[in-house]
């Protein structure tokens, strides 16, 4: 449905793309579920399969479980993409959500969920982190639901209220903004221009500014300043997404996807020869090389899933995707592990590490963790049960 004459738009409204009837791309819901999938305990269950083997880290497992642990502090591991390619689903699908929103309720309304849905999101991080169950001092202000919900936040907005090419400029910005900060700015006693852990911009105003609990002492990985390029992970979501939604066909989208990926890693990897690939700051050339990868990953999907129609393999991660905060919470709070280790820790879990080898029962475990997380998901979306915030 195309918005009326009374209600302005950044962007059209009525989507190319083909998409159920709830508004979701087949494609976009796999890629955010395999996403999550290493989260739930598919990283888990490799980290056993390596103990098995050995853990030695020199056959193929070991080099998968490697891959599925973050780096110290610069580099960049698969483990590492994880949380970025989250926030560039979530610009992805907000071009999608809140057009369809804007389109039948106006923008009021889609500003109205748009603050709703920060809220939630934020409360559920403080929730996920213990929230005051260690007392003030133990809450954790940002995290990686609070960082979500304010990439989510700030983007949305943008998306409602700015041209496409104003959000370009701003994406180019806060990445341009940031590094120059980390760069030029000089921290006490440190100088400018240091990218190592405690001596950089990023850390400092952790430092002095952030209150209550830090991840990392007195500095949090998802802290105050590395929020604005952060937030451009989500706009790089938001232009794969307009570029879904557009008229062009099947195979270009895909092509396009796939070579801007491919340019994003590179400049990245380039830049980061001045401004290192570090995680743990969110660095502008983090940005690019994992935005490209996400890129590149969301075109792979869309071409198998929603242009070949190959999507038999892809239904578990559907079942994920579809409730992927839920999922993310159960795990989290309700710790399925735990669970697992219920049914098959302690007396069966070291009579098979005697019987067959170390690893086997922690391998037990992580099957039975992640069987039962996947199970749920099928359980919800087969009973048509998918909760929003």
């Amino acid at each position: 449905m195309p918005l009326t004459a009374d209600v302005p738009s950044s962007v059209p409204v009525t989507p190319v793309t083909k998409v159920d009837s709830r508004g979701r791309i087949a494609s976009v819901d796999a890629l955010r579920g395999f996403d999550m999938f290493w989260i739930i305990g598919a990283d888990a269950l490799f980290y056993a399969l390596n103990k098995l083997a050995g853990g030695d880290g020199k056959s193929l497992i070991g080099f998968v479980a490697t891959q599925l642990d973050h780096v110290q502090w610069e580099g960049f591991r698969f483990y590492d993409l994880i949380f970025p390619l989250f926030v560039f689903i979530v610009g992805v699908s907000i071009v999608f959500s809140l057009s369809k929103r804007t389109a039948e309720q106006g923008r009021g309304a889609a500003t109205a969920q748009i603050f709703r849905r920060a809220l939630i999101l934020y409360l559920f991080g403080l929730f996920t982190y213990d929230g005051i169950a260690g007392g003030w001092e133990k809450v954790r202000l940002l995290g990686v639901l609070q960082r979500i919900a304010l990439c989510y936040l700030f983007t949305a907005l943008a998306f409602l209220y700015l041209k496409p090419r104003a959000l370009v400029a701003l994406c180019a910005s806060l990445l341009i903004g940031y590094w120059a900060l980390m760069t030029f700015v000089p921290v006490p006693g440190v100088g400018a221009g240091n990218f190592a852990e405690g001596k950089n911009l990023a850390n400092y105003v952790d430092k002095q500014h952030l209150p209550l609990f830090k991840w990392d002492g007195d500095h949090d990985p998802e802290g105050l300043l590395s929020t604005l390029p952060a937030i451009a992970s989500c706009l790089l979501g938001v232009f794969a997404g307009l570029w879904l939604r557009g008229d062009a066909d099947d195979r270009r989208k895909v092509k396009v996807l796939l070579l801007c990926g491919a340019a994003s890693v590179v400049v990245g990897i380039l830049w980061g020869m001045q401004f290192p690939v570090i995680k743990k700051l969110w660095t502008s050339s983090f940005v690019l090389v994992a935005g490209g990868f996400s890129a590149m990953l969301l075109g792979t999907f869309y071409l198998v899933i929603d242009v070949w129609k190959k999507d038999g393999w892809a239904r578990p991660f559907i079942w994920i995707g579809t409730n992927a905060i839920t999922i993310y919470m159960l795990v989290h709070v309700v710790e399925l592990p735990k669970l697992a280790e219920r049914v098959a820790g302690g007396p069966v879990k070291a009579w098979l590490d005697s019987a067959v080898r170390p690893g086997a029962g922690d391998l037990l475990i992580a099957i039975i963790a992640l069987f039962g997380a996947v199970l749920f998901c099928r359980f919800l979306y087969r009973r048509r049960i998918f909760l929003k915030v």
